[in-house]
């Protein structure tokens, strides 16, 4: 009887442990970097949301979801489908059906694109632009064209 009473007083430390460590690494801790986060950069901790006439319409850190064809549009081919950027080469080659769905000239849509690469810092880097900080630059630049299409 002694053996049994001593085995089951031996599981008090390990379970106070395991709480213990359940309410610090699950609860304290993400609570204070969720807090530290808002405090220090709230923009990027809530998710880099983009707002255009006082509306939000996306994330500079995902993919957003563009299906008319007067706006380019995110690649259909990468692994996880969320990535908002796009190569330049993908850019360049959306051009011709964006000219022909707005009829803007190809000249014009390609210093849009050129205005809004990224990714290239003191010479190195691969070129890439943000669709659709790319698409609302264009909706910003040609106004009449885009606030026609919707």
């Amino acid at each position: 009887m002694s053996n049994e009473r001593k085995g089951r007083g031996s599981y008090r430390p390990v379970l106070s442990l395991a709480l213990i460590s359940l309410l610090i690494c699950g609860l304290f801790f993400p609570l204070l970097i969720t807090g530290i986060a808002q405090l220090a950069m709230p923009y990027q901790a809530n998710g880099e949301i983009v707002t255009y006439r006082g509306h939000s319409v996306g994330s500079n850190l995902i993919d957003n979801n563009f299906t008319l064809p007067v706006y380019f549009h995110a690649r259909n081919d990468s692994a996880s489908g969320v990535d908002p950027d796009i190569t330049l080469q993908d850019a360049y080659s959306q051009i011709p059906s964006i000219q022909a769905s707005t009829g803007l000239d190809y000249a014009s849509l390609k210093a849009v694109v050129d205005r809004n690469i990224e990714g290239v810092y003191f010479g190195f880097g691969d070129p890439y632009v943000n669709v659709l900080r790319l698409n609302l630059d264009l909706i910003n630049t040609y106004p009449a064209v885009y606030n026609s299409t919707g």
